[in-house]
């Protein structure tokens, strides 16, 4: 695996931390996104070490030094030379090539932020627990043909790429104009299934295989009344309470319903079209031509915890689509081994039961909280046998891959949708350690 090794670099700038400190999760992997100091506290645990600690009271990382760096990363990616300019090195080798215009400058990095906790609508009695598979069948974790590191390549080179991707079924997430490890894992899903290598650096066939599977990435798009009318909400407050005062979890702008439509980033949208106003019919835009959803009949899933990737299969056991995913963390881990698809339901409404899954806030009673995609399950839910356990969608979907769930297996929303139009109740989930 690749692609975490510039982002580990990128933690140097984190204002109050010494320059050579790189934040390690409670999993021993190095955090790929840099924490708002607004929304996490510097404490020390009880070993002395300084630990950044969310409004939960959960651990997001361990502040370490550069010789504990050098362990982490030889964990994460073995025994490799990450300070070479070879091979999986911090500097980033060859020229930008193809013919696709840049449509942004350097764009800053994104900020992410812990996501709300995930319960199951009409969640079932607290003793109505399935009991795992034992231990010795659980399923081996396959090895992947390696990605070849991308280079420096422009946002919109990398854009073609991610919708090559997207357009095959192996999701990179949110269309962005970024590499990272998403896209890195999206490629090798890819290459697994089709026997053939990917090369990211080569935008001229990245646009080839482009033209054969539904034209440009990038398309011009006219916003429509319906677009425009809704509906929306002002916007989704954080405490569940008020959130089920809501007649319904709907998105809060065009904006942000149009880069869902289009698998976009609500920032990139906006980046690509500077100055617009989304809410105006008639206005001319540019988004991305995700192409159509991918089809098929999905027989088993596999939900690889340590890849942070979700991997659907037909019945001959060939490989057809491929997830980032959000799935569990230290403290609430998803299920291990194999469980099976219970019930599938679109645009589900969410129940929170305080006596079963967790504590949000001030909140100590039932809230029944309406559909919709700014829901804490998202447009889809995928039940599994095992209660209070499922796959689903997310409201927030630049976050998927990067942060934890509590226990459950996150999506994008139209990964879930198509995922969820291909699985039938009985389909095996098995869960990757």
């Amino acid at each position: 695996m690749i692609a975490l090794a510039p982002a580990a670099q990128a933690q140097d700038s984190f204002g109050r931390l010494p320059a050579d400190a790189v934040l390690v999760t409670p999993r021993g992997e190095i955090l790929d996104y840099i924490p708002e100091a607004g929304e996490v506290q510097m404490m020390r645990d009880g070993r002395g070490r300084t630990v950044l600690v969310d409004s939960w009271g959960n651990v997001v990382a361990t502040v370490m030094g550069s010789g504990q760096r050098r362990q982490a990363e030889r964990r994460q990616y073995g025994n490799r030379d990450f300070h070479s300019d070879q091979g999986y090195g911090f500097s980033e080798p060859g020229a930008v090539t193809g013919s696709i215009p840049d449509f942004r400058d350097v764009r800053p990095p994104g900020v992410e932020r812990q996501e709300l906790p995930d319960a199951l609508p009409n969640l079932p009695d607290e003793n109505d627990m399935a009991a795992l598979p034992p231990e010795e069948a659980m399923p081996e974790r396959q090895s992947l043909p390696a990605a070849t590191q991308i280079g420096k390549k422009s946002s919109a080179e990398i854009t073609a790429l991610q919708v090559f991707l997207d357009r095959e079924g192996f999701s990179p997430g949110v269309i962005d104009g970024k590499k990272g490890s998403n896209v890195s894992k999206a490629i090798e899903a890819w290459q697994q299934a089709t026997g053939e290598t990917l090369d990211p650096n080569n935008t001229e066939d990245i646009l080839e295989r482009l033209r054969f599977s539904g034209g440009l990435p990038i398309i011009s798009y006219t916003i429509t009344a319906a677009d425009a009318a809704g509906p929306y909400v002002a916007s989704i407050p954080e405490d569940y309470a008020h959130k089920a005062a809501l007649p319904h979890l709907s998105f809060t702008a065009t904006s942000e319903m149009l880069a869902e439509k289009f698998h976009m980033d609500e920032a990139y949208l906006r980046e690509l079209n500077p100055g617009v106003d989304f809410s105006v019919p008639g206005t001319t835009i540019k988004v991305i031509e995700p192409g159509q959803m991918k089809k098929g009949k999905v027989a088993r899933i596999v939900a690889d915890k340590y890849r942070k990737q979700v991997f659907a299969y037909d019945d001959a056991g060939a490989l057809i689509a491929a997830y980032p995913a959000t799935i569990g963390s230290s403290d609430t881990p998803s299920p291990s081994g194999t469980v099976e698809v219970s019930r599938i339901a679109f645009d589900p409404g969410y129940t929170y039961n305080p006596k079963i899954n967790f504590k949000q806030g001030e909140n100590d009673k039932v809230l029944t909280l309406q559909p919709g995609p700014n829901g804490p399950v998202g447009t889809v839910w995928i039940a599994l046998s095992k209660p209070t356990y499922g796959i689903h969608g997310t409201p927030e979907p630049s976050k998927i891959g990067k942060t934890q769930s509590h226990g459950c297996v996150r999506l994008t929303n139209w990964d879930a949708t198509e995922l969820a139009k291909m699985v039938s109740v009985g389909t095996t989930v098995e869960f990757l350690d």
